[in-house]
Parts: C-alpha cells; sequence; structure tokens
C-alpha cells in the first residue's frame, strides 16, 4: 500500500473533478491500489521505458485508466527523475505505448519544465501527429499565449496541457486559463 495513502484519499474525497497520479509507480499492486482509492487514472513514466510489458497488462487490466508520461531532451526518452537520457526516441515509445492500450501520453521537454519560456510546440506537435491517442502538454508553459500556441494545434492530438509553476508564482491566473481553453475569451 501507498506511502502516503491518507494524503491521497483526503484529496479524491475532497474534490469532484478526475485526478490522476503518478511518480515512482513500478508494480500492478500499486497501480491497483491508487486506482482502489479513487484516483481516475495512473500515470506510469521510468516503468513504461524499463518495463514496458507492464504497461501492456496494466492496460489489459485497468482499461481506460493508464497514462504514459514521456520526458524528453532533444526527442530522446528520458527516465529516472531525468538523470537517464536514453537513445530510444520519444515518438517511437509513444507509438509502442499506444499499441499497449494507452489513454494518453503525457509529453514533457524536460529542457523547458519550470523554466517559464514557453512550451516546445515543434516536438510536442510532432509527437502527437505521430501517435493517434491524445497528447497532453508539459513542461514551459508560462503564459496565456503559450496556451493559445497549444490550442491551435489540438487537431494534431494536443488534447490538454499541464501547468505548475506559472499559477504558483501567478504569472497565470487559473480561472482565465481555463476559460481559455473552453473558447470563454480569446
Amino acid at each position: 500500500m501507498p506511502k502516503n495513502r491518507a494524503a491521497i484519499q483526503a484529496i479524491v474525497d475532497a474534490i469532484d473533478i478526475p485526478s490522476e497520479l503518478g511518480g515512482g509507480i513500478r508494480d500492478l499492486a500499486t497501480i491497483e491500489a491508487y486506482l482502489a482509492l479513487g484516483v481516475d487514472r495512473v500515470i506510469l513514466g521510468t516503468v513504461a521505458k524499463e518495463n514496458p510489458e507492464l504497461v501492456g497488462e496494466a492496460c489489459r487490466l485497468f482499461p481506460g485508466r493508464i497514462v504514459v508520461g514521456i520526458d524528453a531532451k532533444d526527442g530522446l526518452v528520458a527516465v529516472r527523475g531525468w538523470a537517464d537520457v536514453t537513445e530510444k526516441l520519444a515518438t517511437e515509445m509513444a507509438k509502442e505505448m499506444e499499441g499497449f492500450g494507452v489513454e494518453a501520453i503525457i509529453y514533457t521537454d524536460i529542457a523547458r519544465d519550470g523554466m517559464m519560456q514557453g512550451p516546445n510546440i515543434t516536438a510536442t506537435r510532432a509527437l502527437a501527429e505521430s501517435i493517434n491517442i491524445p497528447v497532453i502538454a508539459s513542461g514551459g508553459l508560462s503564459t496565456l499565449d503559450d496556451i493559445r500556441r497549444l490550442i491551435e494545434i489540438e487537431a494534431s492530438g494536443v488534447t490538454g496541457v499541464i501547468t505548475g509553476k506559472a499559477i504558483y508564482s501567478g504569472a497565470i491566473d487559473l480561472r482565465e486559463a481555463v476559460a481559455l481553453t473552453r473558447g470563454e475569451i480569446r
């Protein structure tokens, strides 16, 4: 059972929106435990590169509830908290994960994450166009204009965006960002 079970349960119980959880998940028992707590989708990262068979089994056991996070630097997959850059292309891994039946790919350009320099639109678009499942952009978001640029490539398969630092620092107002994605403002 996860060490942070009580905190996760409290969050899931306190919200009325879907939740995702990732980080350090390495086996089916942990996936099952998180889903049993009410988490809607589990995000697999390093384990997807190192043990892709686990992803396939998780997708079979928990259809529609498995997402894979692909972190990349210069188009190559990075694992273990970005410490190791592999020789595997992010697009190649995304195609493999799509074949297993993952619900979506969260794509992070690690050179931009937390830097508030804007997302890597070119790489995100290329990855999204290489597969037929949704891609959620992550890394570098700093302004509403960044969100507008991602909305422009929605037809390529980019269906969402993750932001953290830009909200915490006040660079982006969350309500305004949500309104923009809903087409309520321009």
